[in-house]
């Protein structure tokens, strides 16, 4: 998996890693039980702060996505089905992007239409 950090992004450095590695699992091209590289050394290998990398993490095992094993490192969870804290929580952070497509003259059929093509792009990869 390749993580594209875009430096003079207004989109923070932790957020673009978290959503790459999010992307990532999505895709099949990181795996339930596989572990993720220690923040020291993806933090060498991207060039940025280990605490960037760590920030990165705990957000994701906030999500719920990664487990923070101590001295094993972050592992990837396997998700076989989605509690309802879980579904609640992607409602109310997609809600805001629906508004936002509303108000810029998206339709609802133009919306489903760009959720089926992201969720496409995501299973197309390996």
């Amino acid at each position: 998996m390749i993580i594209r950090i875009e430096p003079e992004s207004e989109i923070p450095i932790y957020i673009q890693l978290t959503n790459q590695i999010i992307e990532g699992i999505a895709k099949g091209e990181l795996k339930p039980g596989e572990s993720l590289p220690s923040v020291r050394t993806f933090a060498a290998d991207l060039g940025v702060n280990m605490h960037t990398v760590n920030k990165s993490y705990h957000e994701l095992e906030k999500k719920g996505i990664i487990e923070i094993v101590p001295k094993s490192g972050a592992v990837i969870k396997s998700h076989p089905r989605v509690d309802q804290n879980t579904y609640d929580r992607l409602y109310e952070s997609l809600k805001p992007q629906i508004a936002e497509g509303l108000v810029l003259g998206l339709t609802g059929e133009e919306l489903v239409e760009l959720v089926g093509k992201i969720i496409g792009e995501m299973k197309k990869s390996p």
